[in-house]
C-alpha cells in the first residue's frame, strides 16, 4: 500500500486544476417559498429556507461584488424571487453551476460575515443562515480564503470512529435503496424502499449480535438520501464494506432470485469521469486530497485505487454468492453481474449491490415479506461477510 501512496504523491505534483462543466439539474430537492423568508436590517441579514429534502451543502463569502454563496446538491430554487427583501441585499439569484449542483447568490451592499449556518431536519428541512456587518479587513480575509473542500451533510446517526483494516470490527455500511420521495419499485401495496429498510434493520441487528461487525445504515427511516451522501456516509464511517440493498421490478420478462452486482469496467470509466467533476474531491479517496487536481489526474488516481480494490470486491461478491447458495436460497440464473450503479463508484471501498429479489415476481415478493426467509438471507450474508473478511485479512497479512 505504501508504494501506492508514493505513486499518488508523485502524480499529484505533476498536474494543475482544470475547469468544470455545467449541465442540467435533476432537482430532487425544491425550495418552498411560502415557508421561507429572507429578512434584511441595517446590522443583520437572516435566511430561513425550507427545502423538500436534506442535501449536502456549503456556504461562503466572496467579493467583487460582496456576496454570499450557498452551493447545494440538486436544489430547484424556483420562487426565490418572492423572497428578495431589498435594503442591504442588492440581488438574490440562483441557478446551476455544475452538473447536479445548484448555487444561490446573495449580493450585498458591503462587507458582511456569516455568524450562523445550519441545516435542521426532522418533520421539515430548513437551512438557517445569519449574516452580520463586518469590517473591510475581516471581510477581505474571509473572501480571500480558498474554496472549502468539505460539504456539510444532513445530520445522521452517530458514526463509529474509523479503524484500519485488520484492527477492530469489520465496518459494514448498509444502504437501503430509495426512500422518501423515491419509493422505488411498488407492487400490491409494497414499496421497495420500505422492504429494504426493514431488511437492513434486521441485517444490522444480526451483524451487531455477532460481535465482529460495526454497522451503519445510510438511512434509518423513510427519507430521501442523495447518492453522493450515501457514499459520504460510507467514507465518514471508515467503511470496509458497502452493501446496497434493492428489489427492483422488470417491465418485461420474468426474473426472480437474488443477484449480486459489482461495478463494470465500462461503468468504471464513466464513474471516474463523473467523480472527477465533483468538488468535494477529498471524499473520493481516503487520505488523498484531490481538490487541486484536474479530471485526468483524479481519473488516474481512482483507476489505481480500483486496481487494488477490484479483486477484493470480486472476492466479496463470490463469498456472498457462496453463502447464499449454501443456505439454499434462490438466486437469479446469473447470480453475479456487473452494472453502472452510482452507489458502487467508491474507488477504494469494496462495494456490492444486492438485488434481494424482484417485486415483479410474485414468488420473490412472497419471500421478501416472509420474516423466516429474511432471517435466513441475513444469516447467509453474515456468513459471507465473515468468510470474506477472514480471507481479506489473510491475503493482506501475506502482502505486508
Amino acid at each position: 500500500m505504501w508504494q501506492f501512496r508514493v505513486v499518488l504523491a508523485v502524480i499529484l505534483g505533476l498536474f494543475l486544476h482544470g475547469p468544470a462543466r455545467a449541465e442540467g439539474l435533476s432537482a430532487l430537492a425544491r425550495l418552498d417559498p411560502a415557508a421561507s423568508s429572507v429578512s434584511a436590517g441595517e446590522s443583520a441579514v437572516t435566511l430561513d429556507l425550507a427545502i423538500s429534502q436534506p442535501v449536502p451543502w456549503r456556504v461562503r463569502m466572496l467579493d467583487d461584488p460582496p456576496r454570499m454563496i450557498l452551493d447545494a446538491r440538486e436544489v430547484e430554487w424556483t420562487g426565490l424571487n418572492r423572497l428578495a427583501p431589498g435594503g442591504p441585499v442588492r440581488d438574490l439569484r440562483a441557478g446551476v453551476f455544475r452538473a447536479g449542483w445548484s448555487r444561490l447568490v446573495i449580493v450585498l451592499d458591503g462587507p458582511w460575515m456569516i455568524t450562523r449556518s445550519e441545516m435542521r431536519t426532522g418533520d421539515e428541512t430548513r437551512i438557517s443562515i445569519r449574516l452580520e456587518r463586518s469590517s473591510e479587513q475581516h471581510f477581505a480575509r474571509l473572501a480571500g480564503q480558498p474554496e472549502p473542500l468539505e460539504w456539510s451533510l444532513p445530520p445522521a446517526a452517530d458514526l463509529p470512529a474509523p479503524v484500519p483494516r485488520g484492527q477492530g470490527p469489520v465496518v459494514v455500511v448498509i444502504d437501503p435503496g430509495h426512500g422518501g420521495i423515491d419509493p422505488g419499485a411498488e407492487r400490491d401495496g409494497h414499496r421497495e424502499a420500505d422492504l429494504m429498510l426493514a431488511f437492513a434493520r434486521e441485517l444490522k441487528e444480526l451483524l451487531l449480535r455477532d460481535g465482529r461487525f460495526s454497522v451503519v445504515l445510510t438511512r434509518e427511516e423513510d427519507v430521501f438520501v442523495p447518492l453522493e451522501t450515501r457514499i459520504s456516509v460510507a467514507r465518514a464511517a471508515g467503511a470496509h464494506v458497502f452493501l446496497s440493498l434493492h428489489a427492483d421490478a422488470l417491465a418485461e420478462g420474468e426474473a426472480h432470485g437474488a443477484t449480486l452486482y459489482t461495478l463494470s469496467d465500462e461503468a468504471t470509466d464513466a464513474a471516474a469521469a463523473a467523480l472527477a467533476e465533483r468538488h468535494e474531491r477529498d471524499d473520493l479517496l481516503a487520505g488523498i486530497d484531490l481538490s487541486a487536481q484536474d479530471d485526468l489526474v483524479a481519473t488516474v488516481l481512482m483507476d489505481m485505487a480500483r486496481t487494488e480494490t477490484k479483486p477484493r470486491t470480486d472476492r466479496l461478491a463470490l463469498a456472498l454468492e457462496t453463502a447464499i447458495k449454501a443456505a439454499e436460497l434462490r438466486m437469479h440464473r446469473k447470480p453475479r453481474q456487473e452494472g453502472g450503479f452510482s452507489v458502487l463508484k467508491s474507488p477504494d471501498i469494496p462495494s456490492v449491490l444486492l438485488e434481494l429479489g424482484f417485486l415483479s415476481s410474485s414468488r420473490d415478493l412472497k419471500r421478501l415479506t416472509d420474516p423466516d426467509w429474511r432471517a435466513r438471507m441475513a444469516a447467509a450474508l453474515r456468513d459471507g461477510l465473515v468468510a470474506w473478511a477472514d480471507e481479506d485479512l489473510a491475503i493482506r497479512a501475506l502482502r505486508d
